[in-house]
């Protein structure tokens, strides 16, 4: 959970001053120095916010443009009203072109993109071909994909183990952050953004090429008018692969929605309201999702306050049916900020702050518990402290992890824990405690779970019976000292893929702990000086997923040897 960010991140416009005395070789010059500001003509929320703080710069822009005119007139035939006529003449490719103008912006982009994938595709220049038709890249799988990819939390669909991991490609837009984690199904990536813009938040949902990164589809808004609030929530997927379903809204983020999208076009199906926020990744089993609308609260004591039926709401788990979008059922649960998991009709969800246990609630409807006899509730079980983390179910077991302090502060008495109960009966098979909170989900995979602890070490147990496997006690043997580690790793049963907060990516060796690579996350030039990497890595086809604070959603391969 976000509790507070209060910072604008739009950077300023860069703008490359022009004299007009140096004929052709200007060109290149005056289109880079207006890429900056044909982008914002098409995010007219960030130029709106720049012009509010710099006037001076509508000016400059007006000046460039008109500096431009008049030498694109100029080179194309002694006198701009020739540069029609002249444009007219001039051979244009479809990749390139919008109508008959190049876009050189898109040219550029196309280069970089190339040489990268030359790099890390056998020393080919050409990219593996792109379907264009969305309905042919539809993936297909047997069960419903969702936070992590499954249940067990792996964060790993198959392939190979990469190591020695080098960039592939890169998806970002100017100021954005990528807080949710992507879900990689077939040859696609699902993920969405966060833009702040205090005092609140937009964001986008978007769909990937897995190999290339090409967008396939992205949708800002709910009804082409209203924009989406910021997001931290990760999507889940169908198991026909016909629709994606995410939450929506930051911690602070009052009367948000759970959405729900075609996953082929991005095309928002329906809405389903709640006073709060939905920051948990959603769950889904048949024709029914579940998410938790977690608590705002406010003040030290971490209390909701107001109207109850609002924002002094303690929190709720809600179903819906998702082929209609109809509300099943309202359950009232202190905080749910946890992403559930779902299995054979029961699911399994934490409560956080003010709550400090884990519930297991049944998903029919409630028509069909009234015409069976049978309550919502199978069970709910206490835990020493607040069940921020997701749910994890191996076997026959549900692991939850929890503790003190949350995304953004720490605990003054830092304490943690990880809890092992029956499925079928809440009872407590085992509890580890541990040195501070578990907030990221649990991965597991051949009896052992992987734990992200929030003074920045990993913890393997075993799952059978909680005994610590190995841990990086020592911080110089970490990802990055004490850096806290808030998002899940990525376990393929050989190796782990994890990442801090202050946005360090490392490969670590699953049997000890040791680290065998490190990269940085955020862009070089702009580190991530709020500490918001809160994307959990996902291993899918040799290749590592995973957002960042200010370097994007960003694509990892193994290197050629």
């Amino acid at each position: 959970m976000i509790n507070l960010i209060p910072l604008d991140l739009l950077p300023p416009l860069a703008v490359v001053p022009i004299f007009v005395n140096a004929g052709a070789a200007l060109l290149p010059a005056i289109i880079a120095g207006l890429t900056s500001a044909v982008a914002l003509l098409f995010k007219p929320r960030e130029m709106l916010s720049l012009f509010k703080r710099k006037p001076l710069v509508p000016v400059i822009i007006v000046l460039v443009c008109g500096a431009f005119y008049f030498i694109w007139g100029l080179l194309a035939g002694g006198h701009p009203a020739n540069a029609a006529s002249a444009r007219s003449n001039t051979p244009t490719t479809q990749a390139t072109s919008v109508g008959s103008q190049t876009d050189w912006a898109k040219v550029a982009l196309e280069i970089i993109r190339q040489e990268r994938l030359a790099k890390t595709l056998g020393g080919t220049a050409t990219p593996p071909p792109v379907t264009p038709d969305n309905t042919s890249l539809a993936p297909t799988q047997k069960s419903p994909i969702y936070y992590r990819h499954d249940a067990e939390r792996s964060g790993y669909a198959g392939g190979t183990s990469p190591v020695n991991l080098t960039p592939l490609w890169e998806h970002n837009e100017e100021g954005t952050m990528y807080l949710s984690s992507p879900l990689v199904v077939g040859n696609l990536v699902y993920s969405a953004s966060c833009y702040l813009d205090p005092p609140g938040s937009f964001g986008s949902i978007f769909c990937l090429d897995e190999t290339t990164g090409e967008k396939r589809w992205s949708t800002e808004t709910k009804d082409g008018k209203a924009d989406f609030k910021g997001f931290f929530s990760s999507p889940a997927l169908t198991a026909d692969g016909e629709n994606l379903v995410i939450g929506q809204g930051l911690h602070q983020d009052a009367n948000s929605e759970l959405v729900c999208l075609n996953a082929k076009t991005g095309k928002v199906r329906w809405l389903v309201k709640t006073p709060l926020h939905i920051e948990g990744s959603p769950a889904i089993e048949g024709d029914v999702v579940v998410a938790g609308a977690g608590a705002i609260e406010v003040g030290d004591d971490h209390k909701p306050k107001g109207d109850p039926a609002t924002t002094g709401n303690p929190g709720y788990v809600l179903a819906v049916r998702i082929s209609d979008g109809k509300e099943l059922w309202k359950y009232p649960l202190n905080d749910p900020e946890g992403s559930p998991a779902i299995a054979d009709g029961i699911v399994y969800i934490g409560s956080g702050m003010n709550g400090s246990a884990v519930a297991a609630l049944r998903i029919a409807s409630d028509e069909d518990l009234k015409a069976k006899n049978l309550e919502r509730l199978v069970w709910k079980t206490p835990t020493p402290d607040p069940a921020t983390g997701a749910v994890t179910l191996t076997g026959d077991l549900a692991l939850v992890g929890g503790g003190k302090g949350d995304f953004v502060f720490t605990s003054p008495n830092p304490q943690g824990f990880v809890i092992a109960l029956e499925k079928s009966t809440g009872k407590i098979r085992w509890k580890t405690t541990l040195p501070d909170a578990v907030l990221g989900a649990i991965a597991v995979k051949d009896g052992r779970a992987i734990v992200p602890v929030r003074n920045g070490e990993l913890i393997a147990l075993e799952v059978s019976t909680g005994k610590i496997l190995w841990r990086q006690e020592d911080p110089a043997k970490r990802i990055s000292g004490t850096a806290p580690i808030l998002s899940g790793p990525a376990f393929t049963g050989t190796h782990i893929y994890a990442s801090s907060q202050n946005g360090n990516l490392a490969v670590i060796d699953a049997a000890t702990g040791a680290i065998l690579q490190k990269l940085y996350l955020n862009a070089k030039d702009k580190p991530g000086e709020l500490g918001l990497t809160f994307s959990s890595p996902f291993v899918a086809n040799g290749r590592v997923f995973v957002g960042s604070e200010t370097g994007g959603l960003r694509a990892y391969t193994q290197a050629a040897q």
